[in-house]
């Protein structure tokens, strides 16, 4: 004990002192953050948001600027290819797609199940180009159709 105190305490009155004396000689600028050697600068200019100011975009930003000024080519993009529709999608009709399809006696459910997943695959609407999506609905309904016909003489 030194003086009435503990070691504790009168380490602790010495740090407080020590303290008190940095703050007294060396306040914080405004621009710095405590803890960091350097202070942080940004350059932000007027109409251009920070979120712009990425290091990747910087040379997207100058390509735009060379074209706008004639220095680079800008190749025109090619309009997409026209979808050409798949030769099953134009077998629409009933028979065509009970054909396809190849449900027998011998059918079990397991099996029904495996040839309307198999046939969903190839044919579901959500996987065909846009234009075609009508003939794809159609040949679905008629295989759902078919196969539920078949699950019901299964269970009979």
């Amino acid at each position: 004990m030194l003086f009435g105190q503990s070691v504790f305490q009168s380490v602790l009155e010495r740090l407080k002192a020590e303290d008190e004396t940095e703050e007294d000689t060396e306040a914080p600028a405004a621009h710095r953050i405590c803890g960091l050697g350097t202070g942080l600068a940004f350059d932000v200019l007027e109409g251009v948001s920070a979120a712009s100011q990425r290091v990747g975009q910087a040379y997207f930003d100058n390509l735009e600027q060379e074209a706008a000024a004639g220095l680079v080519d800008k190749p025109t993009p090619l309009p997409p290819p026209e979808p050409v529709m798949p030769d099953h999608l134009t077998r629409t009709a009933p028979q065509e797609v009970a054909a396809e399809l190849a449900i027998s006696a011998a059918d079990t459910p397991l099996t029904l199940g495996e040839k309307r997943r198999a046939f969903a695959r190839a044919n579901h609407p959500d996987g065909i180009a846009l234009p075609f999506r009508d003939n794809a609905t159609k040949r679905m309904m008629l295989a759902n159709l078919l196969i539920d016909e078949a699950l019901r003489r299964i269970a009979r």
